[in-house]
């Protein structure tokens, strides 16, 4: 464990803030009633508000990604580390100036990078300006979850600990950890918007781009979802699966103990074909993969196909406890349509059948919206060094804003549910 040489210290000197630098060396139990202090440890079948209008839209009880079983299978299975361009460098608040003293009331997941790779928000153009003015941008700080377009806490707190102070200690201790590794900016993405919110009352830039979720209306089954299209769409999706299953194709969700090596043998066979054709480097080992099945199988849904015994397709989810996140898929065998039906299809029926309320499909692609998928806003902040940089920066990302919601607009406007009498 690594910490500053002076631990950063509040006015009345009872809050610390140390540098970690392995998040094995946290106890999963202190981190996790930092980053899920509101959630089980099962799935919830039926969470309140699920499905009935009454639910946080945008707010998960449970968010997978910032667990402790999560980041620590992406640093234990060397995915993510120094070598790699992602230098952990954890910032953990502790009361008395001692990590293992009274415990911990916050946290936040941060990366010290020499790239700009795995983030789903670009900053590469800032990169290239800075650098080609005699700046330079690398090293930055990243606060986020490696490899994960996913929105969910940033400024981990225990609730009951100050969490309004915790959360300023936490801020003021990355920009000084940007000062003391010489960086030129810090970079939290996919914040929720009461984060969003806080950094911009704080002075950091706010940027906003949009993906495209899913949300229950409370539906029956897949039936009654379809019902709630227009005709041509919900047309268009039956002509979908049924496509999909013609070359006999059988399609089963997997999840728990059904989830064995054999699966993610075949699985990881689907990821490297898919990052191999996409950006030429697939970023998760297969270690990843058995450690998450053993810490956290309880919180994967595994969507497999297999056509004549043989495994040839598959998607990997993740289940909060009102929300179903699509993260990776992958194919051996190219077939119309299943693509849709494995990613898409699949997910929305197993949000239906436990009553989630949302299903997230990851970055981009506007072909999500006639399936169903909507538009959303998604946030980050920024804390850039150099203040001519900054200033750019903020006039760019002003007239970006201002782009996203505009265009956000009109995707709505073409939002596949039924009109009128249609």
């Amino acid at each position: 464990m690594a910490e500053p040489e002076d631990p950063t210290y509040d006015e009345r000197d009872t809050v610390a803030v140390s540098v970690v630098d392995r998040i094995a060396d946290v106890p999963a139990e202190e981190w996790d009633a930092c980053a899920n202090p509101l959630s089980g440890d099962t799935v919830a079948k039926d969470a309140p508000g699920a499905c009935d209008g009454t639910a946080d839209t945008r707010t998960d009880t449970h968010n997978p990604f910032v667990s402790h079983a999560f980041l620590n299978a992406l640093e234990a299975s060397g995915t993510v580390r120094a070598e790699t361009g992602w230098l952990p460098q954890h910032l953990v608040v502790s009361e008395g100036g001692e990590l293992a003293g009274d415990g911990i009331a916050g946290a936040m997941p941060c990366y010290l990078k020499n790239h700009s790779q795995g983030e789903y928000v670009f900053d590469h153009g800032w990169a290239d300006a800075y650098e080609r003015a005699g700046g330079r941008y690398y090293p930055k700080l990243q606060v986020s979850v490696p490899f994960t377009p996913v929105t969910g806490p940033r400024l981990l707190a225990r609730p009951g600990a100050e969490e309004d102070r915790t959360r300023q200690a936490l801020v003021a201790a990355a920009v000084e950890l940007c000062s003391r590794h010489r960086a030129s900016s810090i970079h939290w993405t996919f914040l929720q918007a009461h984060e969003w919110d806080l950094l911009g009352e704080t002075g950091m830039l706010q940027r906003t781009d949009r993906q495209f979720h899913w949300a229950n209306e409370g539906y029956d089954d897949f039936d009654a979802f379809l019902a709630a299209l227009s005709s041509r769409k919900r047309k268009a999706i039956r002509r979908e699966r049924r496509d999909a299953a013609a070359s006999d194709i059988d399609i089963v969700r997997l999840t728990g103990s059904d989830i064995t090596e054999d699966h993610w043998d075949a699985f990881y066979a689907f990821y490297m074909d898919t990052g191999a054709r996409k950006w030429g480097r697939p970023y998760l080992k297969r270690t990843f993969f058995s450690l998450i099945g053993e810490t956290m199988a309880e919180r994967i849904v595994l969507v497999m196909a297999r056509r004549e015994g043989r495994w040839i397709a598959g998607a990997l989810n993740f289940a909060g406890d009102t929300t179903l996140y699509g993260r990776h898929w992958g194919c051996l065998e190219d077939h119309p349509f299943l693509h849709f039906e494995v990613c898409y299809y699949q997910a929305i029926e197993h949000a239906i059948e436990h009553r989630m309320a949302f299903v997230e499909a990851g970055a981009q692609g506007e072909h999500k919206l006639s399936r169903g998928y909507l538009p959303v806003t998604t946030r980050s902040a920024h804390f850039i060094a150099d203040p001519g940089l900054r200033e750019a920066i903020a006039d760019y990302l002003n007239r970006e804003r201002q782009y996203v919601e505009a265009e956000a607009t009109i995707l709505g406007e073409h939002a596949p549910f039924r009109k009128g009498g249609d």
